[in-house]
């Protein structure tokens, strides 16, 4: 597939203003910062529980719950249930997520190609996740990185990529039976836990096995809270501690809260403690179902005792819709060093009131998160939580920004405006980890981007849209980048701004061809070309006349597509842009290999090839070497030709363009065909079916 052009973004111009976790032998990704992590047979590496204290490895009463996990599983198992579903609910708070990582983690054996947790974040203030976007996640992180933008169509390539897998997919904090059901595996042999407050019963259509899990006993909690504190500090006070685990009802979290807050507090009687925690009896009454007053009680009797320092980050944290945080995202926030970010971070650690979920990565769990934002709510003015979160958003706009001018340099870059101007360093130092941030952060940075358009932040918004292009350009989230451009084609209008107006036409509409959205592809740059027209900028026109010619040569109308393609050749002669001219060339040389033209292909892609040379665009001076091998290995000079392919194939593989290492593997297989070589051309397109599985289902079924 070829998309229109790729991009003729070649300008620049000054700026003005002040996980999911994934290991294993066969899968590469790592994204720990995206609520997804996955842990393969080979690494041993479970994710960690999500708590607010060391949970002893074992009480007295999980024991018993374990067994019963033991027996459900086995019973589906020698049922012939092909995905055993077992569904822990209970209250918040009841520890249900420690509970079953722990079991998975016992079990970790019977699933040799890996485990996998998801939060379903079905209690949170802006609602539960949507299951495209774990099933986006998921596929990502399994190598997948176009996937559909239809639910239908993710869920069945999920249930293919898995139908040979013998995983463990853990789903947390579940909101509803349909929230789940895109989300099961394919294959046999696995297993799926849900985590929900809910009962979910609707599962029980698609067989599951519930299991509610209960507070815990005295005996229990008491141990749990003395490993908190220490048995030296409860000496004589034991029918105080029975008190403070009591009014804690049996939850887990409340109890590490409870105890958290007494070791804060050296001089202070665990007598004390339980006279702090007894209001609101009739709300202890009722957590036994909804999990809140106690757990409330805690959180403010533990935030009360943060120093200053603390308790503003532990604010400002609350205020962000990012699901994880790093050293950096911490001191923008706050407008502090990271010096001074990572300090506060490690008093919050410190105080069980975030959790440290790898290197540089931190997270509230949920019910704190509430209670971080009710804080920064009820202390902090509306003029102080904007402004927060605006300075986190420019310190991400900002930060792809630099990376967007590190991996694409020639390619046109829209001035930039920031209310908070960042000094902060720049968590990257080559292409290929500037690259790697905007992959690692693409859903913070998409959550950052609803924000800012929600706030009114229009030019902060489509300018954030306008950096993340090397990432949909270089990596192709076709789901991402659609959604993306539909938000900043509208804020750039809000914004009154043109020429970004036509900026998000066509960067979206590059998406939009190359998720085989042709049509739809055709309306935006028919839109651009008028607003192109209107505001005199050639250098647009031309851009749409090339976009227009890519979306009929993807259809197959190769008659309609060199006309618009001539146009952008004249257009961007007159107004002297080459690289333009190179791009339109590519294409034109298409038309013509597919029109058996081999003469005038091999002109078209030599004067493409040696323009985008001369102004140093070596990815696509790449694509036009790819081509014009397989234009020669098609007119007999195969020897040539070959090496040409091989030439382009190593430039894509240095820079990680997955898809048109795929590209040009097919064309190495096409050609081998051709000679005769059928073991050499076998191999070829396996490679290239592989690396399209992840990039372009369509040609990955195109190919079988």
């Amino acid at each position: 597939m070829s998309v229109a052009g790729e991009d003729d973004r070649g300008r620049t111009s000054n700026v003005i203003g002040g996980e999911a976790q994934l290991y294993g032998p066969t899968v590469q990704a790592r994204d720990v910062h995206g609520g997804v992590h996955i842990q393969a047979a080979s690494a041993v590496r479970p994710p960690k529980p999500r708590q607010l204290l060391p949970v002893p490895a074992h009480y007295t009463d999980r024991l018993d719950e374990h067994a019963v996990l033991d027996r459900l599983f086995r019973a589906r198992a020698e049922a012939g249930a092909a995905q055993p579903l077992i569904v822990i609910n209970g209250p918040a708070g009841i520890g249900k997520t420690t509970f079953a990582s722990r079991w998975l983690h016992a079990h970790e054996t019977a699933f040799p190609d890996g485990q996998l947790y998801a939060d379903l974040r079905g209690h949170e203030a802006t609602g539960p996740a949507e299951p495209g976007e774990i099933l986006g996640q998921f596929l990502r992180a399994f190598g997948t990185p176009a996937v559909p933008g239809d639910l239908a169509e993710q869920a069945s390539l999920w249930r293919s990529v898995t139908s040979r897998l013998r995983i463990a997919v853990m789903l947390d904090n579940a909101f509803t039976a349909a929230q789940i059901r895109p989300l099961l595996p394919g294959g046999t042999g696995g297993l799926v836990v849900v985590t929900s407050r809910h009962r979910l019963t609707g599962l029980s259509m698609d067989g599951a096995e519930f299991h509610r899990l209960p507070s815990l006993g005295d005996a229990a909690g008491t141990e749990l809270f003395i490993r908190g504190v220490g048995k030296d500090r409860v000496a004589g006070e034991l029918s105080a501690v029975r008190q403070v685990v009591a009014l804690c009802a049996g939850l887990p979290l409340a109890v590490c809260l409870a105890s958290a807050r007494l070791a804060a507090r050296p001089g202070q009687r665990v007598a004390a403690l339980a006279e702090a925690l007894t209001p609101d009896e009739e709300r202890l009454a009722v957590l036994e179902v909804a999990g809140e007053g106690t757990v409330q009680n805690a959180l403010d009797a533990s935030y009360a005792v943060l120093g200053a320092e603390p308790a503003r980050l532990y604010r400002a944290l609350g205020l962000l819709p990012v699901p994880a945080f790093d050293v950096r995202t911490a001191a923008a926030a706050c407008a502090a060093s990271t010096a001074w970010a990572e300090r506060r971070l490690g008093e919050l650690v410190e105080a069980n009131m975030l959790e440290d979920i790898g290197p540089d990565t931190y997270r509230f769990h949920d019910l704190v998160r509430v209670h971080a934002h009710d804080r920064a709510t009820a202390t902090e003015s509306v003029t102080a939580r904007r402004r927060i979160e605006r300075r986190v958003a420019d310190w991400y706009l900002r930060t792809a920004t630099d990376a967007q001018r590190r991996i694409t340099p020639i390619q046109l870059t829209l001035p930039r405006t920031y209310a908070y101007p960042s000094r902060l360093p720049e968590p990257f130092t080559d292409d290929i980890g500037a690259l790697g941030w905007l992959d690692a952060r693409r859903t913070h940075l998409m959550a950052v981007l609803r924000l800012a358009a929600e706030r009114g932040w229009n030019a902060t918004a489509w300018q954030l849209v306008d950096a993340l292009w090397p990432l949909f350009l270089r990596l192709r989230h076709y789901d991402l980048w659609i959604e993306a451009h539909r938000t900043g084609l509208a804020a750039a209008r809000a914004d009154g701004n043109s020429a970004a107006e036509r900026q998000m036409l066509n960067s979206g509409a590059i998406g939009l061809a190359a998720a085989r959205r042709t049509e739809e592809a055709i309306e935006w740059y028919t839109v651009s070309l008028r607003a192109a027209r209107e505001a005199g900028d050639r250098r647009d026109e031309g851009q749409a006349w090339l976009g227009l010619g890519g979306c009929h040569f993807e259809a197959g109308r190769l008659t309609d597509a060199a006309a618009p393609l001539d146009r952008a050749v004249e257009t961007w002669t007159e107004c002297g842009y080459p690289r333009g001219v190179a791009l339109a060339r590519i294409l034109l040389g298409e038309i013509a290999l597919a029109e058996q033209d081999l003469d005038r292909a091999i002109t078209c892609f030599t004067l493409a090839r040696e323009g985008l040379l001369a102004v140093s665009d070596p990815h696509d001076a790449a694509r036009a070497l790819a081509f014009l091998g397989r234009a020669r290995t098609r007119d007999g000079d195969r020897a040539t030709g070959t090496a040409q392919m091989l030439e382009a194939l190593a430039t894509f593989t240095a820079s990680g363009a997955a898809h048109w290492q795929a590209r040009t593997l097919e064309m190495l297989g096409d050609s081998a065909r051709e000679r005769g070589d059928d073991t050499a051309a076998d191999d070829f397109r396996a490679r290239a079916l592989a690396l399209y599985e992840t990039t372009s289902p369509a040609d990955a079924r195109r190919l079988r």
